[in-house]
């Protein structure tokens, strides 16, 4: 007589865990249905991305500023064709080179500015959450303060401020990327501040004190794994975000300049006039590039927070179906 064990569940975490040591890959696999759906869509857009800045040079036929090849001037406003994929500019420049070399310039500028948020935000967040007292007040005071502004106007303040008329694309970008990082560095400072308060009075940390460690070491070494969880979800989220602001930078004029590095904000701001002569190549592949770079770095960052986040984890279950129990033959043995 045979007898069949029930088939047991366990969860895809459980049956995962210690397969791969490689983040991507486990968070793949954590994710299954319409949310690994989303994190592979906008894996693929970043990724597309990512490989036009990368290989800008080779990738766009010719340069940003370029109005001409081989002598020959490019006509003004031309439509797409098989010699300019996305048109012409006004300047006669190629609007396909244009793009790609203005993801080129986003790509700098949002790595940048989100490492530096990252830089200063995170260590003061886990300052003022440790030590509390005067520090906690002022740096939270100052993080408030920042957070009245608008972040575009604060963004465009903070450009006139520290760019002096500097013309070079590397003084833009930096300019850009300060701006950008002043608006966001309050975001890591609260979330990474107010996670450190709640850890520092947990068991761990109170044993940590009780056998002599340094505040610097509890910080470094207990806190700081248990509070960081959440940042690479609010830099993912954050990086779209900053793509807009310095779209808004470069459409309002005070982004790169133009001779020195392609903008998506500045082209679109310079196709304003083309639109009442029914030219719509000019700002359409630009704003379509902003459009599908947001939403490909928010789908990663909505996924990587569903599969981080223990409160919104949806676990995927997979079915383990035990081998069948051996004949029992009736010997004793």
């Amino acid at each position: 007589m045979t007898a069949s064990l029930p088939e047991v569940e366990l969860t895809e975490i459980e049956v995962i865990s210690g397969r791969s040591r490689i983040p991507g890959l486990n968070a793949m696999r954590a994710t299954s249905g319409f949310q690994r759906g989303m994190l592979l869509a906008g894996g693929i857009i970043v990724a597309f991305f990512v490989v036009l800045a990368v290989f800008a040079p080779l990738i766009a036929p010719y340069g940003f500023n370029d109005a001409s090849s081989g002598g020959v001037d490019f006509q003004t406003l031309q439509a797409p064709s098989a010699k300019h994929w996305f048109g012409t500019a006004v300047g006669g420049e190629d609007v396909f080179s244009q793009v790609v070399y203005g993801a080129q310039t986003a790509l700098e500028v949002i790595i940048l500015a989100v490492a530096l948020s990252i830089v200063v935000g995170v260590p003061l967040g886990l300052l003022s959450g440790y030590f509390g007292g005067w520090l906690d007040r002022v740096l939270v005071l100052v993080s408030d303060a920042l957070f009245s502004f608008p972040s575009l106007l604060l963004a465009i303040v903070i450009v006139i401020s520290i760019s002096n008329g500097s013309s070079s694309k590397t003084g833009g970008i930096i300019a850009a990327a300060v701006a950008i990082t002043v608006v966001y560095v309050p975001q890591y400072f609260r979330v990474v501040r107010n996670a450190t308060v709640a850890a520092r009075e947990e068991t761990y940390v109170e044993a940590a004190r009780a056998l002599g460690a340094s505040p610097f070491a509890i910080m470094t070494r207990y806190v700081f794994s248990n509070v960081v969880q959440t940042v690479p979800v609010i830099a993912t989220l954050n990086a779209g975000d900053a793509i807009l602001t310095l779209a808004g930078l470069g459409f309002l004029g005070f982004g790169i300049e133009p001779s020195s590095g392609a903008e998506w904000g500045y082209e679109l701001q310079m196709a304003l006039s083309d639109t009442e002569a029914c030219i719509w190549w000019t700002g359409t592949f630009p704003g379509l590039s902003i459009v599908l770079i947001v939403v490909g770095v928010t789908l990663v960052g909505e996924s990587l927070n569903d599969v981080l986040n223990p409160l919104l984890r949806t676990t995927k279950v997979t079915q383990v179906v035990l081998p069948k129990r051996a004949p029992d033959t009736g010997e004793s043995a």
